[in-house]
């Protein structure tokens, strides 16, 4: 408890760093204060019931949680920084699979200037469209009884343009954060929204038990128990490595030597990152869109896709997260360009040739070590199907794994991850007395 209080002391002495945490902390205020604005023309005291249903609702409720419950209080904030998030991933594949977008680039601060410049139109074009589907939506029966009548003639024009202004200030919140505040800010918030719902979550679920009796405490208390092992499980994951030994030959210019150095390239278990469960959430959702305002009626293959906890659901989704992570981990990751830059530094692995036969060996390696992550970051995504199968609430179950656990422990890595870097540049002891805190590398880490 004394070394805890020392480290909160030391942080708070670090006046650039308690700047930041200030700064970070008001610009999340502020985008949670906007999370409860409703959107003009409705009437707040008449969406109770619609916002419940959409909570409890398998596709929407996880926009909603994304959203920080701004999508099910038809906020002014509903549709949150994913349309950010969507053009920010489309731009990513773009720039991995267009030469063109990959010399843009490599010219440094004035090519990622570009992207991000572009990026931000994209953002509009998506919210936009996501606005109009969002207003459709509002016009279901639930929401719809809520629109003033008066109001219904300029309904939709309002709603869009609010919408998209207040995509792009949650994005602009981001920016902010990501500049002057600590941490990824687009993360940030996601995590932020998530981690809203927590509370609440946890309230219900020790209510559903306390129905129980002291049968159902000590379940809940056996659930908490699983969620932060569960945790633990997702901190060995994002942190693995395996660390491939390098080594750099000896050069002498004029009387100093460099090189002879032993060196490491890290290779990460999971380099795909949480990509390949947000791909594969967005092709599951597909079945789903045909029905989007009336879920209730849905039947057949509609019904089991909307369905986290089905079988098939499960069956399906796994699959689709193993293929997605090998996919985009051949996207991001490129063994041969490593060996060139290897072979151009004068590195090497030991017992093994430069060029090709290096590529070979490093492409080897990634493939073991992608399949057991593959299959790890599956089942961490089908665990909230599980948990509602063994009798949690919809809500808590959400925090026992998919897109949202491991947002949360990849954000919270990179945070804690900075502020060990100001304690350890100002000469003071890390966070941890064993080990360094390290958090996502890679260029998943970029936008999520």
């Amino acid at each position: 408890m004394k070394k805890l209080v020392q480290t909160f002391r030391n942080i708070w002495t670090i006046e650039e760093l308690r700047n930041k945490i200030i700064v970070t902390l008001a610009l999340v205020l502020t985008y949670r204060f906007g999370t409860h604005i409703v959107l003009p023309g409705i009437d707040p005291n008449k969406i109770e019931a619609a916002a419940n249903s959409a909570k409890s609702n398998g596709l929407l409720g996880i926009f909603d949680m994304f959203a920080g419950g701004a999508f099910s209080q038809a906020s002014i904030l509903a549709l949150g920084i994913m349309p950010y998030i969507s053009a920010s991933i489309f731009m990513q594949l773009m720039t991995i699979l267009v030469p063109q977008l990959q010399k843009v680039q490599k010219e440094g601060e004035s090519g990622r200037k570009k992207i991000n410049q572009w990026t931000r139109y994209l953002t509009v074009i998506v919210t936009l469209f996501q606005a109009g589907a969002y207003v459709a939506y509002l016009n279901s029966p639930g929401y719809a009884e809520a629109i003033l009548p008066a109001y219904k003639p300029f309904f939709w024009f309002s709603t869009v343009v609010t919408l998209t202004a207040g995509t792009l200030f949650v994005m602009w919140l981001g920016e902010r954060i990501q500049d002057k505040g600590l941490g990824n800010g687009t993360s940030i918030i996601i995590m932020v929204g998530i981690l809203a719902r927590l509370p609440q979550s946890i309230i219900q679920e020790f209510g559903a038990k306390g129905v129980s009796g002291g049968g159902g405490l000590l379940i809940f208390l056996i659930e908490i128990a699983v969620l932060v092992s569960i945790i633990m499980g997702l901190i060995i994951l994002v942190q693995g490595v395996r660390k491939i030994p390098v080594n750099y030959a000896k050069q002498i210019i004029g009387s100093r030597q460099f090189g002879g150095a032993r060196q490491f390239l890290p290779v990460k278990v999971n380099s795909a990152g949480v990509m390949p469960i947000i791909f594969a959430q967005a092709i599951m959702f597909l079945p789903t869109l045909v029905s989007f305002t009336n879920l209730d009626s849905a039947s057949g293959i509609v019904k089991i896709f909307n369905d986290h906890s089905n079988a098939w659901y499960m069956l399906i989704y796994s699959v689709m997260v193993i293929g997605f992570t090998f996919l985009y981990t051949a996207l991001i990751f490129n063994p041969k360009q490593i060996a060139e830059d290897l072979k151009r530094n004068n590195g090497f692995v030991p017992g093994v040739k430069p060029g090709q036969p290096t590529a070979d060996y490093i492409g080897a390696i990634m493939d073991k070590i992608t399949l057991p992550g593959a299959i790890f970051l599956a089942l961490v995504g089908i665990l909230p199907g599980f948990a509602q199968r063994l009798g949690v609430t919809q809500g808590f179950s959400t925090f026992f794994g998919g897109t949202s656990l491991l947002i949360m422990v990849g954000v919270v890595l990179d945070t804690l991850q900075q502020i060990e870097t100001y304690l350890l540049m100002r000469q003071y002891d890390g966070l941890m007395n064993s080990g360094r805190v390290q958090g996502r590398q890679g260029v998943t880490s970029t936008t999520i």
